[in-house]
Formats: structure tokens, sequence, C-alpha cells
């Protein structure tokens, strides 16, 4: 094997410009496929965490919605009215039931989730439609009543928070966090007051603390934040007062099904993360799909690439190939020249092309990336996933070999008879 080897640098240093060029495309191929492969899921995983980062994966809550069955239909299933000939009744405008959009039994269902081994983090959280008076206009709101350190520890409020600490939200009294497009709106700063009137006509007296940024212009216009006992104090609730539950699961595959489980066991709504944003996972796979294909067909190439050099070396070393054989080397062992000859090329390619590689993601993720709309991205995001090099030298290794099998194959049949004669 050594013997071998020794032939094949041979062969490989007297036709060093087109094994040198075999040998950048190798690590073009795979520089590409890392960079691309390292880029698009760091910038999937960065849309992705605007909407999971925030998403609870089951939430629970009480939807208003009109009685699936009417007093009608139970008077006649009752048997009340069968002494009427058949009929059909039809009701027009039928308006939801007058009760509160809150849960029922909201603290001991949220003890129920704690005590669940599938279920991470539960955190309350109480929505209350607002509008905040400005001089003589009012501008429409909700306010966002919240367990304030849950919602840093587990749904990465704080990165959202331009301005201020969510300390100050969580222990003090009558304050709030504004979106930044209503602050914008109301011209208010941190430390500054914003007269508040609930939908039932209550009115208080707000203090801000910090401003809330999440990307998204329309929500940032109407969005706001509170400690959710502050929230329960300006509509006048019990400290029981809920009308959202969310829900960290463990798993994140687990919340479709716990999303029915829930609902049946509590008798309320649930809403699992994966139907929620089905649309948007289908985006991220999709691009990813064709990151992988853009990549894979690059390496594909830099095959062609070897394939067709060893072909014209083959072609050119003949005489060698021939003297060899005369000589005792088996076609075995002529096969086995070339295909270290074509592995060569792809393991020093390969190694060039992860250093490479590595260096363009380094690159990439310090250009500066500053937009308003994503305040907390300042550089392109890049993913090093360390599979990305894996995948990248497997799959350049074996279209090394298999570019190198087929001329080497052929190299294995020359007839040194033939060759000989002819020259």
């Amino acid at each position: 094997m050594r013997l071998l080897l020794s032939i094949s640098i041979t062969l490989l240093r007297a036709k060093l410009k087109q094994s040198i060029v075999a040998a950048v495309g190798v690590t073009f191929s795979i520089a590409m496929f890392v960079t691309l492969l390292g880029f698009m899921n760091g910038l999937n995983d960065l849309l992705d965490g605007l909407i999971l980062n925030r998403t609870p994966h089951v939430r629970l809550y009480n939807e208003l919605k009109a009685s699936p069955e009417q007093p009608i239909e139970s008077w006649y299933d009752q048997g009340v009215g069968t002494d009427f000939p058949p009929t059909h009744h039809f009701v027009r405008s039928v308006k939801p039931k007058d009760e509160l959009p809150r849960l029922r039994n909201g603290s001991a269902i949220m003890k129920a989730l704690e005590n669940d081994p599938r279920v991470l983090a539960v955190s309350p959280r109480l929505v209350a439609q607002v509008f905040f008076n400005v001089g003589t206009v009012d501008l429409n709101g909700q306010v966002n009543g919240i367990d304030v350190m849950q919602e840093v520890r587990y749904y990465q409020f704080s990165d959202y928070l331009v301005q201020g600490d969510p300390k100050d939200l969580a222990s003090g009294n009558n304050t709030i966090v504004l979106g930044k497009g209503l602050a914008d709106m109301m011209e208010a700063g941190i430390g500054e007051t914003v007269q508040v009137t609930t939908a039932t006509g209550e009115r208080s007296i707000l203090r801000v603390v910090g401003i809330y940024q999440s990307g998204i212009a329309d929500y940032d216009k109407v969005q706001c934040y509170a400690n959710i006992k502050n929230v329960q104090k300006l509509m006048s609730r019990p400290s029981s007062y809920y009308t959202d539950i969310n829900v960290k699961m463990h798993d994140l595959l687990q919340a479709p099904a716990a999303a029915k489980e829930f609902a049946g066991r509590f008798g309320v709504d649930a809403l699992d993360i994966q139907t929620a944003n089905a649309q948007f996972e289908t985006g991220s796979d999709v691009r990813s799909i064709i990151s992988y294909a853009v990549g894979i067909v690059l390496l594909i190439v830099a095959g062609f690439g070897i394939y067709n050099i060893l072909n014209m070396m083959i072609y050119e070393k003949l005489d060698a190939i021939a003297i060899l054989k005369a000589t005792g080397f088996s076609g075995s062992d002529v096969r086995r020249i070339f295909l270290l000859l074509s592995m060569i090329i792809g393991i020093c390619g390969g190694i060039a092309g992860l250093l490479f590689g590595f260096a363009l993601q380094t690159l990439i993720d310090n250009v500066p990336f500053v937009t308003a709309a994503l305040p907390t991205v300042t550089t392109f995001p890049i993913d090093y996933n360390p599979k990305y090099y894996i995948i990248a030298v497997t799959f350049a290794l074996l279209t090394t070999w298999v570019s190198g099998w087929f001329p080497a194959r052929k190299a294995s049949k020359v007839d040194p008879v033939e060759i000989i004669r002819g020259k």
C-alpha cells in the first residue's frame, strides 16, 4: 500500500496544475455548501425565533361563541313538542353567551398542569382591551397582563425590550411597557405617565418603565405589557381571573396531542403551536430543502471535474500504466493507484474547504446587519452546527470516490501488450 501511495503521489505531482484545479473545485464546493447551509439555517432560526420565542406550545383560552344547542332544540328533544306535526326551527342572529372571556377555575387548571411531567412551565395571562387617552384622541391598545419573570425565562421577553428593565415591570405598581409604535405615536418615554381607559370605562394612570419592539410594526402599535396583578387591579377583577394560560412543553412535538387532551380535560379551547404556525414552518422547511439541494449540486459538479481530470490523466499515462502491469502490478493495483489519487484530491480539497467555509461563516457573522424591524439582531445570523461540516466532508469524499472509480476501472483493464506494441 505504501508503494501504491507513492506512485499515486508521483502521478499527482506530474499533473500538479490539473490536480490543484480539481482540489480547488472540491474546496469551493464544500466551502459554499457549509456557508450556504450555515447562513440559511441561521436565518431560519432567526425567523422561527420571532414567532416561536413568543408563542406558547399550548394556549388555553375561552373563546366566546354562541351556544351550539339552542333552547328550542332542547324543547323538542325532551318530547315536549311531540304533539305538533314535524317542523323545522330557524334561529337567526344568534348571539354569544353573556359571560366574561375568562377561564373558569384558572388557578386549579394551572396547579394541575404544573404537576404534569410533560409540562415545562405554566404562565397565566390576562388580556385587556383599552384606550390610551392622548389629549382629545383615543388610541386603541391591548394590555397583556403577564407573569414577568416567567416570560423572561421561557419566552425571551427581555430580548425584545429595547429600553427599560423587566424587573421594574415585575416589582412596580401601576407600571407598563409600551410597544414602540404606540410609544412613538404618544411620544411617551421612560418615566412618563399615560392615561388608560378600559372597555368598562374605568380610568387609570400608568408609568412607562420600558419600550417593547417585536419586529412586527402593526403589533407594536397596539400591544403593551404589564404585571398581571396590575391588570387585574385595572379591570377590577379578582386575583384568580385569567383569560389565557400559556403552556411550555418539554417536547415541542407533544403539543398537538396535549392540546386536544387539555381541551377535553378542562373544558376549554386549546391551540397548539404547530397549528398556529403551520405556514411559517412550511416556509422554513422549503428554505432548508433548497439549501441542501444547491449544496449537493455544487459537490456533484466538483465530482465531474475530478472525473474529467482522471480520464485525461489515464490517456496521457497509458505508457506508465503498461509499464506497471508489465513489471508485475495487477489490474487491482492499478485501480487502487488511481482511487488513491482521487481520494488524495478529495481529502486535500475537503480539509481546505472546511477551513475556507468556516472563515466565510465567521466573516458573514461579523457583517453588520441593522434594521429597525429586528432590534435584537446586529449581524447576519449563522448556524455553526457541526453536522453541516460532517455532511459536506462525507458527501465530498463519496463523490470523489465515485468520480475516481470509473477512470480507475478503465485503467485496470489496459492491455500492456497492445500499448507497448503500438509504441
